[in-house]
């Protein structure tokens, strides 16, 4: 049986029976959530998505997570209005968030507290895709949330905008980063790992060989199995030691 016939196994069981769409305001605009919940959560993890919105995708992991035992809370960053069907949506809307860092950051606040205050857990590690990577590493840049424990990207933005860095006061960061990926390079690895290194920050960068850009997106055509086994269970570890009671 291949490793994630296994690993992903809760892929192959029902939708968690505390599953539902959450929808809050920011500002007067209208957003919608997903949270997935376990019965005795150990902890809480925000999933900030990709460009494409909130899909099936992170509500596949929000419920991966919540048969793991934790609690999942998928924000939504773009809001109900906003258009996500073509690249060019898609790039307007990523476009107009890292155009207004102050606004991205009070939409990831605002779901970190629609994800608190929807579960038991105290602790919350917050991990993001793609361009929800770099999301999750300008919420750690300006780390003000003082329930999150740790943070995660998986194959995402690595550039620091200019006036921001880290400090070193930061919960603990795990980067995993395809080492085929051409959209996001090895050097930029290399260059974050420097200012990380300088500021002296927790960190841990893992680089899967041949591994491209996207390579956790199940059906996409670059999903990369073993990347994305191995990613995962990095991921499992990290949850399990930053989230521990």
């Amino acid at each position: 049986m291949r490793l994630t016939s296994i690993l992903f196994a809760p892929l192959l069981l029902a939708v968690p029976a505390m599953a539902e769409d959450v929808p809050y305001e920011v500002d007067g605009d209208a957003f919608t959530g997903y949270r997935a919940s376990a019965e005795e959560p150990k902890g809480l993890v925000l999933i900030v998505h990709d460009w494409d919105g909130l899909t099936e995708y992170e509500r596949q992991r929000a419920d991966m997570l919540a048969e793991m035992g934790y609690d999942a809370f998928a924000v939504d960053i773009f809001g109900d209005d906003t258009p996500t069907d073509t690249v060019d949506h898609r790039r307007a809307a990523m476009g107009a968030l890292f155009g207004d860092r102050e606004r991205m950051r009070a939409l990831l606040d605002a779901g970190a507290e629609a994800a608190l205050s929807g579960s038991e857990a105290e602790r919350m590690v917050v991990m993001g895709y793609c361009f929800g990577g770099a999301a999750t590493l300008e919420m750690a840049r300006n780390d003000v949330v003082d329930a999150v424990a740790g943070y995660a990207t998986f194959h995402g933005g690595l550039s620091t905008p200019e006036g921001q860095g880290y400090d070193g006061d930061e919960p603990p960061l795990l980067i995993m980063h395809g080492g085929a990926d051409t959209s996001i390079t090895l050097d930029d690895v290399a260059t974050l790992g420097a200012e990380m290194e300088e500021a002296g920050t927790t960190y841990r960068i893992e680089i899967y060989s041949g591994a491209p850009h996207a390579f956790t997106v199940f059906d996409g055509d670059r999903y990369d199995e073993r990347a994305d086994a191995e990613s995962w269970s990095a991921f499992t570890a990290f949850l399990e030691q930053r989230l521990a009671k």
